[in-house]
């Protein structure tokens, strides 16, 4: 064979390398298919039990989301919200169960818009999923699926846990938390009374700071809101993670000046309700403790980031 030839040829031969990245972008590119609105839409269960599915799904998008959630579509768009599947089924002489499916931007946003509402019961029904009196929530990858029935039964609770696992096996993959969570103190943190945000007005929702946004808090940043409890001690920490030391710096000043102007020099405060506040940065994290029931403990939970 002509050694020119055959030099040629195996130079148009792509490498390992190539087709490793070109594999890994079919199989994300299949996976992001499957995991369209559209695509999960065309899989939706047809029942739920005896409950029927009923015609004329409907789809809101950014702007339509405000004419079906009053007063309630901010929060969505402030985890990066894309579109909402609503579809109601029905069973004669029974309460309807209506079926929401949120498409956000991304799975940390789905799992951050998932905990703006915690309360329930812990149900093996897609990731971390939550029951409460007639209503199931959970989120898996990119979507937050709610499921709430008009009128709680015991036979509507078993349709609606249904529903959700049926749902739950259509969204291919499992989605990743946010990375910021690994920040939170191990140490008597309550796993399942975890929020996460980064915009201001969800923060003030959980726990008011301010009217203005002093932590300057914005989608540069990532925020861990955990609760804590250590035998009969309780504390809420916030973490902020800010694009570098000098913003975090700045926003500790700020937050210190606005909002703990009496502080001592570990950054520790009495507040009016008798519980502890500490504020302590590390690098571009910020790590504050809101309320302790007392002063050792509100500390112990900033240890690492001193």
């Amino acid at each position: 064979m002509n050694n020119t030839f055959q030099i040629r040829t195996l130079w148009y031969l792509p490498s390992l390398a190539t087709i490793s990245i070109i594999l890994l972008f079919m199989i994300q590119s299949t996976h992001s298919n499957e995991n369209s609105l559209k695509s999960l839409q065309a899989n939706l269960p047809k029942q739920a039990g005896r409950w029927s599915a009923q015609t004329g799904d409907r789809i809101f998008d950014q702007e339509t989301i405000f004419s079906y959630i009053d007063g309630g579509a901010e929060v969505y768009k402030a985890y990066n919200f894309r579109q909402c599947l609503s579809r109601q089924y029905t069973i004669s002489g029974g309460p309807a169960i209506i079926l929401d499916i949120f498409e956000m931007g991304s799975s940390e946003d789905a799992y951050g818009v998932f905990t703006h509402d915690i309360d329930g019961t812990t149900v093996d029904i897609g990731q971390d999923g939550r029951y409460r009196p007639g209503w199931l929530s959970f989120w898996k990858n990119g979507f937050f699926v709610s499921i709430y029935m008009e009128e709680e039964t015991t036979a509507a609770e078993q349709a609606v846990k249904e529903l959700g696992r049926q749902v739950a096996d259509k969204i291919a993959g499992h989605g990743s938390k946010p990375e910021i969570l690994s920040q939170l103190p191990p140490a008597g943190l309550l796993k399942d009374r975890i929020r996460y945000l980064y915009h201001p007005i969800v923060l003030n929702y959980h726990y008011y700071i301010s009217d203005e946004n002093i932590l300057k808090i914005s989608a540069d940043t990532n925020v861990a809101l955990a609760e804590y409890q250590l035998g009969d001690q309780a504390a809420l920490l916030l973490i902020v993670e800010y694009p570098s030391s000098e913003n975090a710096e700045q926003s500790r000043a700020d937050f210190l000046n606005h909002y703990l102007p009496d502080a001592d020099k570990k950054g520790a405060a009495l507040l009016e309700n008798g519980k502890w506040a500490v504020i302590n940065r590390k690098e571009n994290l910020l790590a504050i403790v809101l309320e302790a029931d007392n002063k050792e403990f509100a500390e112990r939970l900033l240890t690492n980031f001193q």
